[in-house]
């Protein structure tokens, strides 16, 4: 009954010059676009005419070699870098000057490559900060204590309770998160995120610091959450990004070297001297990079 659970459209929202037309009650129609994004840092070129679409209840892997933009990529969507040129839209409308506090309002929600907790509250009221876009009294109102109704301060930590516990994390409720496994701060920071019943969710690294079992569970999660949203991962461990991926979009040095399904990008010699260099024997690389599927056909 939680929020992974039973998905609900968000209600009173209205549209501005920065969102999209208001959620309905039907399944996911949400649809992220990236086209031609260029991002310059200093006269350095950081992505160059980079494009990928997010299409409904997909998840869709973004990958590529130590410095080959994805981060800054990842960026572009969160509203934390503005390209200098190209268009991202959403929903079929172009969205212009993104911040990252107007994420929440347009149905959209994001990891750290860390965790991003605020030491100084408990799991539970950390959770509760990601449910603000369902609080009447507002985020400002949430931080800072100012008044608001008993009623709503209910919502907000059913909601957060059953955010925790639908990932195996309510007992962890009243702690601090400083106090936990690094694990079990990656879950609260992943039920922080979902809380807010997401239709587009952005995952840098969410697999960083997890062990085997661990890394397994959440490529569970992920595949059942893309039956009610879509995806966009940022991801090194290749095993979980060929498990869980409908489509794998690659880059290298800022530009788009690939992109297609799994099997198509395993199998793309471009991709493997990207990862491997160019001294290589591509097939026979491309068939070790094949391998970090890690037992896909097997589960």
């Amino acid at each position: 009954m939680g929020p992974l659970a039973q998905p609900t459209p968000t209600a009173g929202s209205t549209a501005t010059d920065h969102t999209p037309a208001a959620a309905t009650a039907t399944p996911p129609t949400s649809r992220l676009e990236l086209t031609d994004i260029s991002v310059s840092f200093g006269g350095v070129t950081a992505l160059a005419d980079v494009s990928l679409v997010v299409e409904p209840g997909q998840v869709h892997g973004l990958i590529g070699p130590n410095g080959a933009g994805k981060t800054t990529l990842f960026n572009v969507a969160c509203g934390l870098v503005r390209p200098s040129a190209g268009e991202m839209v959403w929903r079929g409308r172009p969205v212009r000057r993104l911040r990252p506090h107007q994420l929440a309002g347009l149905g959209i929600s994001r990891t750290l490559q860390g965790v991003g907790l605020f030491p100084g509250m408990t799991v539970l009221e950390n959770v509760m900060v990601g449910a603000h876009r369902h609080a009447r009294a507002g985020f400002v109102s949430a931080l800072l204590a100012l008044p608001r109704s008993d009623k709503d301060e209910r919502e907000l930590r059913d909601r957060a309770t059953a955010a925790l516990a639908d990932l195996g994390a309510e007992k962890y409720a009243g702690r601090y998160p400083g106090g936990l496994p690094y694990p079990v701060q990656k879950r609260v920071a992943l039920a922080r995120a979902l809380v807010s019943e997401p239709d587009l969710l952005l995952l840098d690294e969410p697999a960083s610091g997890l062990g085997e079992d661990e890394m397994h569970e959440l490529g569970e999660l992920i595949r059942t959450l893309s039956g009610r949203m879509s995806v966009l991962l940022v991801e090194h461990h290749m095993d979980l990004v060929m498990r869980v991926c409908d489509h794998i979009t690659v880059l290298d040095s800022g530009r788009q070297i690939s992109a297609g399904t799994p099997a198509e990008v395993r199998a793309d010699p471009a991709v493997t001297e990207a990862y491997l260099g160019d001294d290589v024997d591509v097939a026979a690389d491309a068939a070790a990079l094949s391998a970090t599927e890690g037992g896909r056909h097997h589960e």
